[in-house]
This record gives structure tokens, sequence and C-alpha cells, in this order.
């Protein structure tokens, strides 16, 4: 199991906290798999004038099923579920 801190933007970081996304595409650069845990780091290219970065909102999930079918090169899907209580 790994841990991975990825950055997000508001408008999908919201839709994860809501329950509307359920899941990510991404670049599988860090070789995704079932029961890795993940770290969502809301970022904004548009905090203010001239200013980008981490807004300060984070929400953790597990990933799920992870599968690169009908993905571009490279990329995989997986859902997120919420993080066992320890």
């Amino acid at each position: 199991m790994a841990h991975h801190s990825l950055k997000i933007l508001p408008c999908f970081f919201e839709a994860v906290l809501d329950g509307q996304k359920t899941f990510e595409i991404r670049l599988n650069d860090r070789d995704y798999k079932a029961d890795d845990t993940v770290t969502l780091l809301e970022y904004s290219a548009t905090l203010g004038p001239g200013e980008q970065g981490y807004t300060g909102r984070a929400c953790d999930r597990r990933v799920g099923f992870v599968t690169d079918f009908a993905q571009q090169p490279g990329y995989v899907v997986f859902s997120l579920l919420p993080v066992s209580p320890a």
C-alpha cells in the first residue's frame, strides 16, 4: 500500500466532497493500486490577482478498483472510496 498526495482543481474537489465524483483519471506515474490512499489537495490557478496555489483544503480517500481500459496510453481510472477508520 502506498500513499499519494494529489493536486485537484476546485470544481473537481467540490464534486468529490459532495459525492458526485467517485473516480479519478490520472497518469499512472505512481503505479496506483487498490487500497492505496490518496490525499486530494485543492489547488487553484486563480486564488487572486496573479496568485495560484493550494487553498488549504484537503480530503482523504482510498483507491478502489483500478483499470486502464479504454484510457489514453499511460493513464488509469480508479474509484475513490471512503478511508476506513483505523
